[in-house]
């Protein structure tokens, strides 16, 4: 597109000089001139066409000079638009004083056309760069909002409603919470009914963060939702899964799962580890108790990967407080972390809570431990307690 150029001067042999001067430019369609004879002449023509890129503009004209012109200019609040001012050679303090309320150069008079050109190549080499830099931040601030959207979707694609069994609220409790390091993440958490006597319940932690992270989580989540759902073995499951998963991988991402069906009249709990951290059973004494280390891999990774059933029993009062690795790994400014120690002293206080408590707990203990340093990691808690 031809770069448009304003030229303001009462002077009229300046019109024939700069499109003679110009002429190769013009007619090859890179220049586009504009002239107005005074500033209010300069301002109408603004007003009406606002894709100006170049004001080449007289200081002393009639009417409306070229400083109160640069005034108006700058109210315009386009960074784009470059002004350059002409005057006499004697007239410095004039320029000077342009030159403080933002011109981008000057010309003295008589007209030098060469140095004139090399000043208008500047201005228009300056002009591509903020067009450019305007773009970039049109482009970050769609894409923010775009994440802003994301983030509502991924939290909304989490259950949030809380007893989430009302007709069970006598037998049990549950719990949870999720937050993202950044915009979105790759934690998540979900529990749903499979029968009247058994909730299945899973927490897991996607490779990764961000975007491609928050992508892997949905379809993660869905994937195990949707296969646990039929009522089948955790180990089932999480083989189902890494299988689909592992065939569809993109950039090697995986996902660690705890997987567990919960029988309610029992207390009993089912479960597949795919390569999670391991809960604790948090005890009416006050006492806790990791569960095994996981022996099955995680999810997503290698193809054919058998998985293993393991059995637990929460006895009343007991909770079982599941994590990623964002609680126990968190960082402070000194690069320490939280720790499965101070996890474990935090989960010692909170005895006799309930699970949202819990949760709250822990997140204030690990809040208070980072302080003022960035959140490294998303960190996701949940906790379901037998009553």
């Amino acid at each position: 597109m031809a770069v448009k150029i304003l030229s303001v001067d009462d002077e009229s042999d300046l019109e024939l000089l700069l499109t003679q001067y110009f002429r190769r430019k013009i007619r090859k369609g890179e220049y586009e001139f504009s002239f107005a004879h005074n500033g209010l002449e300069a301002l109408a023509l603004l007003v009406k066409n606002k894709d100006y890129d170049i004001i080449l503009s007289d200081i002393n004209m009639p009417e409306m000079d070229g400083l109160t012109l640069l005034t108006k200019i700058n109210e315009m609040r386009n960074p784009a638009l470059k002004c350059i001012m002409v005057s006499a050679y004697g007239d410095m303090g004039n320029i000077r004083q342009a030159m403080n309320n933002g011109a981008f150069d000057f010309a003295t008079k008589p007209i030098d056309l060469d140095d004139l050109s090399v000043t208008i190549e500047k201005a228009i080499e300056q002009i591509k760069y903020i067009r450019e830099m305007q773009q970039e931040h049109t482009q970050l601030e769609s894409i923010k909002g775009d994440l802003a959207v994301a983030s509502e979707i991924q939290q909304a694609i989490l259950p949030r409603i809380f007893p989430p069994f009302p007709e069970n609220q006598h037998q049990l409790d549950i719990a949870a919470s999720m937050n993202a390091a950044k915009d979105v993440g790759g934690d998540f958490y979900d529990f749903f009914r499979i029968d009247d006597d058994h909730i299945g319940f899973v927490i897991a932690d996607v490779s990764g963060k961000g975007i491609p992270a928050a992508i892997f989580m949905a379809v993660s989540r869905t994937l195990i939702r949707a296969t646990g759902i039929r009522g089948g073995k955790p180990s089932e499951c999480l083989k189902y899964a890494n299988q689909l998963l592992s065939n569809e991988s993109v950039n090697c991402m995986f996902v660690t799962v705890f997987y567990g069906i919960y029988t309610i009249s029992t207390g009993e709990i089912t479960y597949c580890n795919g390569g999670h951290n391991p809960p604790y059973i948090l005890k009416p004494d006050s006492s806790v108790e990791m569960l095994p280390m996981p022996k099955d891999f995680l999810v997503g990774a290698i193809e054919g990967l058998e998985y293993h059933d393991m059995q637990m029993k929460l006895e009343p009062g007991e909770t079982l407080v599941m994590f990623t690795d964002g609680v126990n790994e968190a960082m402070n400014i000194d690069f320490k972390m939280f720790g499965d120690d101070r996890l474990e002293a935090s989960l010692k206080k909170c005895a006799g809570m309930d699970c949202q408590q819990i949760i709250d707990t822990v997140r204030a203990d690990v809040a208070a431990f980072v302080g003022e340093a960035e959140q490294s990691d998303d960190i996701t808690l949940f906790a379901l307690k037998r009553k």
